[in-house]
């Protein structure tokens, strides 16, 4: 059996959007990056408008989805990645985030 040791896993809601983001660190053979992430951004009750995830990483790899598009990415690195994510949700969202380190 796989283990998973959780590195962050939170949500905010601000001005009807919100922030959705869970990395845990894994063994499992599911995920030969060694990570199970989902880092999203989307309105309240409605579309995604980014997000990045591996959640078929055997199969599909590390994807990144800006709205209804998805493609397929590189993956830089958990941090690499986490720091692009709040980057980009930065300048996609009007709303003043408080990322935690």
């Amino acid at each position: 059996m796989a283990s998973y040791t959780t590195v962050a896993d939170w949500r905010d809601v601000e001005a009807g959007y919100v922030v959705d983001v869970t990395i845990r660190r894994t063994e499992s053979e599911a995920y030969p990056s060694g990570w199970d992430y989902s880092l999203h951004l989307g309105e309240v009750g409605g579309d995604t408008v980014l997000r990045y995830d591996n959640a078929h990483e055997r199969t599909k790899g590390h994807e990144r989805h800006l709205g209804d598009d998805v493609e397929s990415i590189e993956f830089p690195g958990m941090l690499s990645l986490y720091d692009r994510f709040t980057r980009e949700a930065t300048e996609l969202c009007p709303v003043s985030w408080n990322w935690p380190e």
